[in-house]
């Protein structure tokens, strides 16, 4: 790198690039797509089959939903970049692997929220019909937003390890399932071990957000994950040079 200091204003043209890719990428459109789709199967199911005037099972659900899409959205953002080259181009500019990084994360948080945005209609539409809980609402929100995040930041460290952009869709689903559904299997098989795996379980502490409970220990859980596997990120691509 020619440069060592970090600017904020180089990560935010970063940021721009990468979120025009996003908007004009067929792959991040269709996967968008069919997380909208599922969603709503799966939120209209629970409310006509069901009559369950209630978010929580569709935020139980989100974090499963999320860990099939955002891997196909994240994986060409440094695969893609090293298979064809444009990575090594990239590096002889005057920005640092911090400020790449920081770019493509903040780019491929946003898109995915944004593809969350139509969702808000859930609970407008739960509000004409009936009265619903606010506040578990936007607590479901709030966790999504810091979910998206560190779902994301495995999504990149995932596509850092390799050029070849499967098998980094393969990575991240993998480590996204160990960390939301596996380990709380493994809690169940080995009661003894139930503590250890509500700590480290993202399930566990989405969970506490998606039925309205916003505890601080749970949005550092996230915020240090996303942390983890950026600071990660970071070394991977700081030992390919």
């Amino acid at each position: 790198m020619n440069s060592d200091i970090f600017s904020l204003k180089k990560s935010i043209f970063i940021f721009k690039k990468e979120l025009r890719f996003f908007f004009f990428s067929p792959i991040a459109y269709i996967f968008s797509s069919i997380f909208l789709v599922v969603s709503g199967i799966y939120f209209f199911s629970r409310f006509f089959l069901l009559d369950q005037n209630s978010m929580e099972a569709y935020f139980i659900a989100l974090p499963l939903v999320l860990s099939f899409t955002i891997p196909a959205i994240t994986m060409s953002l440094f695969s893609s970049e090293f298979q064809n080259g444009s990575y090594e181009l990239i590096s002889t500019q005057p920005v640092t692997t911090l400020e790449i990084i920081l770019g493509k994360f903040f780019a491929s948080t946003t898109f995915v929220l944004f593809a969350l945005m139509p969702t808000l209609l859930y609970p407008i539409t739960l509000n004409f019909i009936g009265r619903i809980d606010l506040g578990t609402v936007l607590s479901g929100y709030i966790g999504s937003i810091f979910l998206v995040a560190s779902l994301c930041s495995i999504g990149i460290f995932a596509s850092s390890l390799t050029k070849n952009q499967i098998v980094s869709l393969v990575v991240s689903l993998l480590i996204m399932i160990l960390l939301n559904f596996f380990l709380r299997f493994i809690g169940i098989i080995f009661p003894v071990t139930m503590n250890i795996i509500d700590f480290i379980s993202s399930d566990t502490h989405f969970i506490n957000m998606a039925i309205g409970l916003i505890d601080l220990r749970d949005i550092l859980y996230f915020v240090s994950l996303t942390v983890i596997f950026l600071y990660a990120t970071f070394i991977v691509i700081e030992n390919r040079k």
